[in-house]
């Protein structure tokens, strides 16, 4: 069995925005156009094929990213026959498609989706074009090199501006941004687009228009075209030296030569094309799908990628091939109430084929791969072998986690996991009955396996369970699943605020721990310093004595073996302990760097549990005397109101401790942008459509942690206690 589609007609992209910036509409007319439905749903009227969900139906927004799969013709090679005399499909391409949430809680969709995409189509909104979270799905995109275009959507909308929005794009996310289109029209006169690599105006007929119509661009835009068509070319040439050297020298450049010039660019993220018109009034969706074909990479045009082989150490390399060692990463795991566990997967290299075995390297253990499917949002086809460079899902996979890696067992390769961030906010839940008790065990189970950044733990000392995740909605939206897809009913405490601790001094501390009790005593002896943990600069090597995490650093130091070697991992996971459980408020601690400098041993009395009570007692003697600190969650904070809110809403911001950093005019509103303690936020929303008559909104992200001012600071441990 041969694959259906070669790899230079497969595009793997992502959809991401920020909220309301129209994703899913745009996804929904991607789906139309391709043939894949016959009636377009609207996200306001709860219809919409990638929102599933029945929380993303209620409340209008996307919360899981929705995978599809569809096929698309340009449509320049419409009308183009085939020897056979039809239409020629020849050049159909299949689009493997990840619809992402905006909202800043469900951040880790789009992480996890970006880092198995090989592209991406960034929406705005053009009424309010770079919005909060338009810069953070730019940035995930950023760290992973993921070649962009732009569409800026909403040009029918009353305040949309076309030029304002691009004006946005180059100032807050990238100067290399170029128009490659301009609207015909704006608000209600908004019709179509004019595109300046042809030189042609284009409208669209038809059901939910359908049929993409050609003309001339209108006589008043002409200039504008012209004037723009010749800034675009330059920055096309500016990214290739040869093409440059023939634009100053007067060359001409056709139609193919830009496309090309244009392709290279965008792969190498030396140029982001920006597209413009309205999904919800059908202008300009195919023009983009389009430029997908054209400009986004397939899988053969990224790098390959690199891993380690478990066994050796040593550095592989997997192209997109189907004749290499077979190699998948999995990216998201979906609990399907219908078909059982659904694990993710993007192949890298190789195939698989269902009804096999499929080796995770991740954890050295095989499992039969019973069932693969593809995915239609919440439907699924069920195929019986997957290739290089697609997108698919395992069904009923029981030891599979996000991040595990996928591959030929006797060709064995683990790569680079995927990073999230840690959860900032939490909330006490209990169940309702004591049948719900055992449920809710069940129900928190898999919704963390599903989510990395919804984290589970239990109170030692209270027995309370808590929850924590990115934010209000995030948690909200978890409790509901609960009650919905597992028919567990839960009391919810009130949201607590993640907070850690740190030290911002040096200090050392020994350690004996010597117990006798008649027989084989306990003899433990380390002496610690403990230091803030410095960043690696860009190339440093971590030296070969040092262990080195997200948020913790151990170096070993000890000369001439004054403690054993087979000891000193039991010194690492007594400082791990210690550090668990802060020594201000008890939270836990990050950023520390530990280095063991001196011990002794017992030849008889020495055993591991001696030395992790040692290690764990002279990190906490330590930690006292080292400067500790509560660190604290701050927050982004964007609020839009009119200009006429603009000191109420500054004092209430000042009131919670925050720091205004900028305010921009955003169509008829202002936007204010500042930075607040997580703390001081709940409930904000409310109270700022009190202040504003309900014309206000807020968007929170979380941003980084800081160290909490020392009256807070005493506050939050007398609470502790």
């Amino acid at each position: 069995m041969n694959r259906d589609y070669p790899l230079d007609r497969v595009r793997n992209f992502g959809i991401i925005a920020h909220i309301d910036a129209g994703k899913t509409t745009t996804s929904e007319r991607i789906l139309y156009y391709t043939g894949m439905i016959h009636k377009i749903g609207e996200v306001h009227e709860g219809e919409t094929t990638t929102d599933w969900m029945e929380q993303e139906r209620e409340r209008g927004i996307t919360i899981t990213a929705a995978a599809i799969t569809c096929f698309w013709n340009p449509t320049y090679l419409r009308g183009v026959k085939g020897p056979d005399g039809k239409d020629d499909v020849s050049k159909k391409v299949r689009f493997n498609i990840i619809d992402t949430p905006g909202h800043i809680d469900f951040t880790v969709e789009v992480k996890r989706s970006l880092r198995v995409l090989d592209g991406a189509v960034v929406v705005f909104d053009g009424v309010a074009g770079v919005e909060p979270q338009s810069e953070t799905n730019w940035r995930y995109a950023d760290e992973g090199n993921v070649p962009r275009l732009c569409f800026i959507n909403k040009m029918d909308r009353m305040g949309a501006s076309f030029e304002r929005s691009y004006q946005s794009i180059l100032e807050r996310l990238n100067k290399r941004a170029v128009r490659f289109q301009l609207p015909i029209g704006l608000e209600a006169a908004h019709e179509g687009v004019v595109d300046l690599m042809r030189m042609k105006a284009y409208t669209f007929t038809g059901e939910k228009g359908i049929d993409v119509v050609e003309s001339e661009i209108p006589a008043d835009m002409l200039e504008d075209a012209k004037k723009y068509r010749a800034e675009m070319i330059e920055k096309i040439v500016e990214t290739d030296d040869a093409a440059m050297s023939k634009f100053l020298e007067g060359g001409e450049f056709s139609l193919d030569e830009l496309k090309a010039l244009t392709r290279k660019a965008v792969i190498a993220n030396k140029l982001f094309p920006v597209f413009t018109g309205s999904a919800l009034k059908n202008v300009g969706v195919q023009l983009v799908l389009d430029a997908v074909v054209d400009y986004l990479p397939s899988p053969l045009d990224i790098p390959p990628v690199h891993g380690i082989n478990p066994n050796t150490g040593e550095e592989v390399i997997r192209h997109a091939s189907d004749s290499e060692p077979f190699c998948a990463l999995a990216f998201k795991l979906q609990n399907d109430p219908f078909v059982g566990a659904l694990t993710f997967f993007r192949v890298y290299s190789g195939s698989i084929e269902a009804g096999t075995y499929i080796y995770n390297s991740s954890t050295g253990k095989k499992e039969r791969l019973g069932r693969i499917v593809r995915l239609q949002a919440d439907k699924r086809e069920e195929v019986k072998k997957v290739y290089a460079g697609e997108i698919a899902a395992a069904v009923g996979l029981k030891d599979a986690l996000t991040s595990h890696t996928f591959c030929d067992e006797a060709n064995p390769i683990v790569l680079e996991q995927i990073k999230f961030m840690d959860p900032v906010i939490s909330l006490r839940v209990e169940p309702k009955t004591k049948a719900d008790q055992e449920k809710m065990g069940m129900a928190l189970r898999k919704l963390s396996i599903e989510d990395p950044t919804f984290r589970i733990s239990t109170n030692a000392e209270t027995g309370e369970t808590l929850i924590s995740g990115m934010g209000e909605l995030h948690l909200e939206i978890m409790v509901d699943r609960m009650k919905r897809e597992f028919g567990v009913e839960t009391t919810v405490g009130a949201p607590q605020v993640a907070y850690r601790e740190t030290i911002l001094g040096e200090a050392e501390a020994e350690n004996k721990y010597i117990k006798q009790t008649g027989g084989k005593g306990q003899y433990g002896h380390v002496r610690l310093t403990l230091r803030p943990m410095k960043p690696l600069v860009e190339g440093e090597k971590v030296p070969k004595n040092v262990k080195r995490y997200d948020d913790f650093e151990f170096v070993d130091s000890i000369k001439g073996g004054v403690i054993p070697q087979e000891f000193i991992p039991a010194v690492e996971k007594g400082v791990h302990e210690a550090m668990d459980r802060g020594i201000v408020a008890g939270y836990p601690m990050v950023n520390v760097s530990c280095e063991l400098t001196f011990g002794s041993y017992h030849d008889v009395d020495s055993s591991e549990i001696a030395y992790k009570i040692a290690a764990s007692q002279a990190f906490q003697d330590a930690a006292k005397r080292a400067k500790p600190v509560i660190l604290e969650p701050i927050m982004k904070l964007e609020v839009v109101c009119p200009e006429k809110y603009i000191g109420d809403v500054n004092g209430s911001i000042a009131s919670k401790r925050g720091l205004i950093e900028g305010q921009n005019q955003k169509g008829q509103n202002v936007s204010i942008i500042a930075k607040v303690p997580l703390s001081e936020m709940f409930g904000y929303t409310t109270s700022l459509r009190s202040m504003t008559s309900g014309q206000g909104s807020a968007q929170l992200e979380f941003d980084h942690y800081d160290v909490v001012p020392a009256n807070v600071a005493q506050e939050i441990a007398e609470k502790r206690k």
